[in-house]
């Protein structure tokens, strides 16, 4: 059995951990393994997108095969995740930044558009207060979530942060920490002191606005989109 057969089969068959390894060499095996996460692609179409898709979109995004370039245009040109809003905002840009492993980008690409969610007061003013969190709509507070765990290997993402938080018994002080929000010197400062990648602590990102203190957070950890 060559080498990428068996990366296919762990792909298929392991661990979500190995699932992720394998992709990861995959891409390494150059234009035999980028067959093979186009395979695994055509046949999630229609199918519920975890994080393994998530990862492969990533390394087929960054190939620079025209074969590669050309399958994803056909494909898959609006992204893995079906963009769904009750307010019309257009998630696109947040889910091309993450396909790109932009996380910065995609951390400030968010914060915009939950503004936009919450209409143009908050645009103007370009940072939320915890009332705004209150009114937003089920759909685009879970399809936010979901770009980001797709796109993380599932370390990043609201619903990630609100498993942290419950595990520390709703204790701030235990989770800023826990998430790489806060050190021994203090809060992480924005932004040359986060962490923009996947080595960052699980739940780091999104930033949920941190720098305007508690309120936000809480609002959106107590969020109805988590209980139902």
């Amino acid at each position: 059995m060559s080498d990428v057969q068996q990366l296919r089969d762990r792909l298929e068959q392991g661990s979500s951990k190995q699932k992720f390894q394998a992709v990861q060499e995959l891409a390494a095996q150059g234009q035999s393994g980028e067959t093979v996460l186009m395979d695994i692609l055509r046949q999630r179409v229609g199918q519920p997108i975890t994080a393994v898709e998530g990862a492969v979109m990533q390394v087929l995004t960054a190939a620079t095969s025209v074969e590669v370039q050309t399958f994803l245009t056909q494909h898959w040109n609006d992204g893995l995740v079906l963009l769904q809003s009750e307010r019309d905002i257009d998630y696109a840009p947040i889910q091309q930044a993450l396909a790109r492993k932009q996380y910065e980008e995609a951390d400030r690409l968010t914060l915009q558009k939950m503004c936009e969610l919450a209409g143009p007061v908050a645009v103007g003013r370009k940072w939320l207060y915890f009332s705004d969190v209150d009114q937003f709509p089920t759909t685009d507070l879970r399809l936010i979530d979901q770009l980001w765990r797709v796109y993380s290997e599932d370390k990043f993402g609201f619903s990630i942060q609100r498993e942290l938080w419950l595990s520390s018994k709703k204790d701030w002080e235990r989770l800023w920490p826990k998430i790489g929000w806060k050190g021994d010197n203090g809060w992480t400062r924005y932004p040359n002191e986060f962490t923009w990648d996947l080595s960052a602590p699980r739940g780091h990102l999104p930033l949920s606005n941190q720098l305007r203190g508690v309120r936000v957070m809480a609002a959106l950890m107590n969020h109805p989109a988590w209980a139902e």
